[in-house]
This record gives structure tokens, sequence and C-alpha cells, in this order.
């Protein structure tokens, strides 16, 4: 008999889509017909506003003034504030998650945002339903309090550091489940070079010349235009390109860079479905540090180089790279071309973190979270 399960995640950044779509993948083709499962935007059907002030806001935010983010995340740390905040976004979804869940009667629950935690807890108390309800922390060092509120469900976990948290506040060791990060299995492993070199053709770049890739996620990377202004000052004998995702300001701009500068090495590109193919030809990619960014970056086999994280979200994304030498940590946007180019044209220097990443052993926790989720 077929399965049905409910994912439920939130569009505030690729960060909580990008591993509930990995593991309804890896499931739908290991599982094949035994189970279904639903991805289900836990704001869909809830009304305009609270997808602005939620959704937007975070998208505004870390474009334009990532301080207010910041703020709002250092205020919610404060349990009353925490308290009061998810009772109000729960107020606007619940009805239209509980009409969901009512008519479906999913055989499991998987949620991917912190937002949407109390309210499915409280639609399956008020109508006494015994559908299992497991919670993917998706920050996998640094995870905001508000994941931990109500300590009851099982709860995945991406690092020993997060598993030890839960531990000290209070959460049942039987309740923790500590796994590799969820990528999308293409990412399981280092492209070979006969394909790195066929997509460098497929895509316009001359194969002995090195790529510069500028990166950071479904919104593009922050400061980009200032980034990007700063390589192509530096007039790089390298390709540089950069995605700039859904941000379609930050693409007009370097296109207007680009045209003022006669820069003919420099590419361009908005949302894409070939990231991993960038990451893959790549030799050094400058980006922030959202957790499924840095991961797949790392997971290639290439450096970061780290410009920006989200204080306090992302610092345990960065302290990673920067204490285990995966990667460079540089803030001054102003240094990064030359701290690029004197590790491109530093072997020794490649090959350091190169190996460094090799000896991390980092793997895809995809399969291990497909297998814990349908199992338990």
């Amino acid at each position: 008999m077929q399965q049905n399960y409910l994912f439920l995640y939130l569009k505030t950044g690729g960060g909580h889509l990008a591993p509930a779509k990995s593991v309804a993948k890896y499931i739908k083709v290991k599982y094949q017909n035994n189970i279904n499962i639903d991805l289900f935007d836990g704001f869909a059907n809830s009304g305009k506003w609270i997808k602005f002030f939620i959704e937007d806001g975070y998208r505004i935010s870390q474009s334009s003034a990532v301080w207010v983010f910041e703020l709002l995340y250092a205020i919610n740390k404060i349990k009353p504030v925490a308290l009061f905040t998810t009772f109000i976004v729960s107020l606007f979804i619940r009805k239209s998650l509980e009409k969901k869940i009512m008519k479906e009667h999913p055989d499991k629950i998987v949620i991917f945002h912190f937002f949407l935690i109390k309210p499915i807890l409280e639609i399956i108390n008020k109508n006494n339903l015994s559908i299992p309800v497991m919670v993917v922390v998706t920050d996998p060092f640094t995870a905001h309090p508000i994941w931990f509120l109500d300590k009851t469900p099982k709860f995945i976990v991406f690092s020993q550091r997060l598993k030890e948290h839960c531990l000290n506040i209070g959460i049942e060791n039987s309740r923790v489940a500590h796994f590799p990060f969820i990528l999308d299995e293409k990412f399981t492993q280092p492209m070979p070079s006969e394909r790195t070199n066929k997509i460098k053709q497929e895509l316009g770049f001359e194969p002995e010349r090195k790529i510069i890739l500028i990166l950071g996620g479904g919104d593009g990377i922050p400061k980009g235009k200032k980034i990007l202004k700063s390589f192509l000052q530096d007039n790089p004998d390298d390709y540089v390109a950069i995605v700039c995702g859904n941000n379609k300001e930050l693409y007009r701009k370097a296109e207007k860079m680009k045209a003022k500068h006669q820069f003919q090495n420099l590419k361009l590109y908005t949302f894409i479905d070939f990231v991993h193919e960038l990451i893959s030809i790549a030799d050094i990619v400058v980006t922030k540090c959202g957790a499924s960014t840095f991961m797949e970056i790392l997971l290639s086999g290439k450096i970061p180089v780290i410009n920006n994280y989200i204080w306090e979200q992302e610092k345990g994304n960065m302290e990673f790279v920067r204490d285990n030498n995966l990667g460079i940590y540089e803030r001054d946007i102003n240094k990064l071309p030359l701290k690029t180019r004197s590790l491109l044209r530093d072997p020794g220097k490649l090959d350091y973190y190169k190996q460094n990443i090799q000896k991390a052993s980092l793997r895809n926790g995809t399969p291990q979270v497909s297998k814990f989720i349908v199992t338990t």
C-alpha cells in the first residue's frame, strides 16, 4: 500500500527547499511507487501579507539591508519574542495547513523550516492525530533557537556540534539523529576532468584559462555589484563568471559593467539549472556561506573564498571552512582579486586546500537521511 509523506518548506532562500527536493527525489527513485511525497510550500493559500513579510522581507534584507535580518535574528533569540513571533506566524498559516492535513491525512510529515513547527504540532494535537513529525534542521552548525522551542519532535541535524547543543538544551538523545548534510546526488563526488572539459567547451570557456565563479544563493550574492567591480578593475586574464539568480537588478548592472569595461572574459548568468556544472568547471568559487552553497562547493572538490556570511545563522558555516583550512575567509571586497589571483598562481596553495578538502571526507547525507525518514 502506498504511503503519503508531506514535506513542508518555505521559500526563504534556497536552503530549505533544496534539501527537501534532494530527499524527495532520492525516495522517489529508491522506493518507486511505494511512497508518494508532496512537496508543499507552507505559505501557500495563507495570504499575501505573511509571504510578503517573511519571504520578500528575507530576500530584500539579504540583498539590501542584511543588518535588518541580523537584528531580527538576534531579537528573536529572546524566548518571549520568539514565542510571540511564532504565535503570529502560526495564526496566519495554521488554517490552510490544517485544511490540507485533514484532507490528505499524510502518513508522515517532515518539516524543513522552523516557522512551520508550531502550527503543525498544534494541528496534530488539536485533532488527536498520530502522524509522526520530523524536523530537518537545515542550519548545520548554528541553528536559531526557534528550531527547538518545542523539544518533542524528532530532529535531524547535520553536525556533531549541533547535536551536542540539542542535548545541552534538554532534547532527549533518542530524538536527535546526526547525518552528513543533504545535497542533490549529483554533488556526491567531484566531476571527472573529461566531463568538465566538455562542459567548458559547451559554455564557451577556453579550457586553458582559469575560472573564478562568483556565486550566492537564489537571489545572487550580497554586494554582488561591488564584488564584480573589484574583479573587473583588477582586469584579470582569467574568466570571471557570476550567477545573479533572481536578482535582475544585479544582472542589469553587471551587463552595464561588462560593456563599460569591455571585459570579454566575463560570463553572466541569471537563475540557472546548471550550477553544478559551473561549480565543477570553476577553479575558485567566491561565495557567501549559505549551507547548501558552501557544501556543494566542497563536495565538488572546489575551493571556496568566502566574502560574507549572515550573523549568526551562517557563522558556524564560515568557521567550519576557515578553521579546517578548507578555503579562505576574506571580508574586504577590495582584497578579493589579489587573494584569488595569488591562490590561482600558486600550485602549492591550491593543492594545500584541495588536500584538506579531500581529508575532510565530506559525504552527501541524502541516502542516509532518506532511509531514516522512511524506516523511522
